[in-house]
């Protein structure tokens, strides 16, 4: 995949295709796969093994679930979003996009 093609929205609606999220966690899963160690510690966090991972790619969340990891990680976030060039946020936004915060509901 081509680095930095994926550039937030123009508008200031903070709006983002899920076409465009999935793009930037798929370029993320990527960005961990290149690297053996950081792809390891993305398994063992998410209890993951070589045996299932295509399998659980498959799941819904999977996607977000690459986002949450690299979210967790400053250093990580930001060698990512360096090598994608984009703003850190960016990638936060794609998080989201792809599984929303849930909303708080009061009585």
């Amino acid at each position: 995949m081509k680095h930095g093609r994926i550039s937030p929205p123009a508008s200031g609606s903070g709006g983002l295709s899920r076409e465009a999220a999935e793009a930037l966690a798929i370029e993320a899963l990527s960005f961990l796969a290149a690297a053996p160690e950081r792809l390891d510690r993305f398994m063992a966090l998410g209890g993951l093994s070589p045996g299932n991972l295509r399998e659980v790619a498959k799941s819904p969340g999977f996607l977000a679930a690459v986002l949450d990891h690299l979210a967790q990680d400053d250093s990580l976030l930001l060698a990512f979003a360096e090598m994608a060039t984009c703003n850190p946020k960016f990638i936060l936004l794609a998080r989201n996009c792809l599984d929303p915060p849930a909303e708080d509901t009061f009585p």
